[in-house]
């Protein structure tokens, strides 16, 4: 059932037993498992089912520290959130993610992945993936073995969903049974002295709110958001609610991204063949991606890090125009259905020709551009949890008079130390398999850089858009925001669902865990109000 604040549809005070704060993935996970339990929902939604530039304003703030996308852009304000132009890489956080590392400070989760792993079946059915083996058949998804010492590198490989509309489907599964309500911004939690959240206050573009009475309030509404509202949209605490002990919006982390270095070799169809870009095997689409092992990685003292394999532009090279135009549709444009849908149409061409065509394209891609191109490691890291890194308040405000978010954003010496030695390991083994050289990019070398951003490695050349930390998890209050079920240490009927509970990143992309997530926290709530 769909009710909108923009059409005057809705009552001054709405009752329910469990109110969600944004209609995102994580949102609609919860709000359909809870559902189907038998609970009464209501989801909320600050955007409408479309994209709309007045709406996305409120998702403005301010970057003050490494150099970072505009927050303007870096999430979307509608139903279905950011997964709207969501790209569908699916991969689950390892175990060695979940893990106390002496060498990485602040790490450790207070569950490990046995906990969830259940919850990783749930999420691969809702994406309606089948779950093949966690390494596919070889020689059905990359055609050659990859050769390298397993005990140092670990091959593995992302699945995709397919459905890029998947989450802006009102209608999907079973939410036809959820009362959704749209264009609905929260701007207040009224919470007692003992941090019981009473309720929450919406409104409406035109002026108009509703007052939200629940047994149960989730804020799934991103993690910068979250960490937001948590700062700005609670007046009993003006410290923030869950800010105890300076907790609040610390932690940020991102995958950050990066030119890793360039392959050199006569073998590349060899590389590309045990290491594809995109090959289809068992109905699932698959890409390789490489890590150290986690013996390798706690051998070295070193983060969970990944690469893959493209063909790319030189650095310091012009782009090329085809990609400038893909990317002016993708990051340029409203994202509205329209442009999505267009954009979305355009890169499925380029997979499904890549699908039958690679690597001998990637090869001839590289062999016919003379001196523009080369085949070169594309990193998506794992960044080390570092409390310098932050979310803070802006001294701007939205229209409902909410200080918007001011990203701080920081990196370790750990972060560029992990991406050096994976590539220096990736290095040995292509020696050792008589494949060719690699050779490192020049900033790893540079100790004047701590990172270094390439526009012509990626179409996201800073990072995933994975906004993670800020509420981070952890086994008491001292060290995190939520416990081991995602509630405020401070509140006794408020949680979070989005990956700013996540204490430590990874590499893997955090949508999947983020709907496993979900799907373990519906099933609390349920036990709990049961």
């Amino acid at each position: 059932m769909l009710c909108d604040m923009n059409k005057n549809e809705v009552a001054d005070e709405l009752q329910t037993e469990v109110c969600i704060i944004g209609a995102g993935v994580a949102g609609q996970t919860l709000a359909m498992r809870l559902t189907q339990l038998g609970r009464k929902v209501l989801l909320i939604e600050s955007g409408g089912t479309e994209y709309k530039s007045a709406t996305q304003s409120l998702s403005d703030g301010d970057v003050s520290g490494e150099p970072y996308y505009e927050l303007i852009t870096s999430r979307l304000r509608l139903f279905g959130g950011t997964a709207a132009i969501w790209g569908g890489r699916c991969a689950e956080l390892d175990e060695i993610d979940f893990e106390k590392r002496e060498y990485v400070p602040h790490s450790g989760w207070p569950i490990d992945k046995a906990e969830l792993q259940p919850y990783y079946q749930r999420a691969y059915d809702i994406l309606g993936i089948k779950e093949p083996d966690a390494k596919p058949k070889l020689e059905q998804a990359a055609q050659t073995e990859p050769g390298f010492h397993p005990e140092t590198l670990d091959v593995g490989y992302w699945r995709f969903d397919e459905n890029g509309e998947r989450f802006t489907n009102t209608s999907r599964g079973n939410l036809s049974d959820v009362k959704i309500l749209l264009n609905a911004t929260l701007t207040e939690l009224d919470v007692s002295e003992a941090g019981k959240v009473n309720s929450v206050t919406v409104s409406g573009r035109s002026g108009q709110t509703s007052k939200v009475i629940a047994d149960e309030f989730v804020l799934a509404a991103g993690a910068i958001e979250t960490i937001r509202l948590l700062m700005a949209a609670v007046p009993s605490r003006p410290n923030g609610l869950g800010n105890a002990n300076d907790l609040l919006g610390r932690y940020f982390m991102e995958h950050p991204h990066a030119r890793g270095g360039e392959i050199v070799s006569d073998k590349l169809a060899t590389t590309l063949r045990a290491l594809p870009r995109m090959k289809r095997s068992r109905g699932n689409r698959y890409a390789a991606y490489v890590r150290l092992s986690e013996a390798e990685q706690r051998e070295q003292g070193v983060l969970n890090t990944a690469l893959s394999l493209a063909p790319r532009r030189h650095e310091g090279r012009s782009p090329e125009l085809v990609r400038s135009l893909k990317e002016k549709l993708k990051h340029d444009l409203p994202s509205t259905r329209f442009w999505r849908t267009s954009y979305k149409s355009l890169k499925g061409l380029s997979t499904r020709a890549r699908e039958q065509l690679d690597p001998w394209a990637s090869v001839w891609a590289v062999k016919q551009s003379g001196s523009k191109r080369g085949l070169y490691a594309v990193i998506r890291a794992e960044q080390a949890p570092n409390a310098a890194s932050r979310i803070v308040l802006s001294e701007r405000k939205d229209r409902y008079g909410v200080p918007f978010a001011d990203l701080d954003w920081r990196f370790t010496d750990l972060d560029k130390q992990s991406v050096k030695a994976l590539m220096l390991t990736l290095k040995s083994e292509y020696e050792r398999l008589g494949w060719g050289d690699v050779r490192l990019a020049e900033w790893l070398n540079d100790v004047s850089k701590s990172w270094s951003f390439d526009p012509l490695i990626s179409s996201h050349p800073i990072g995933g858009y994975h906004h993670m930390g800020g509420t981070r998890m952890a086994s008491d209050a001292s060290t995190g925001v939520v416990d081991e079920n995602c509630r405020l240490f401070e509140s006794p009927n408020l949680y979070i669902a989005s990956s700013s509970v996540f204490p430590t990143s990874g590499w893997a992309n955090p949508t999947l865990t983020i709907i496993a997530l979900a799907e373990r926290l519906a099933d609390h709530i349920h036990s709990k109000v049961a």
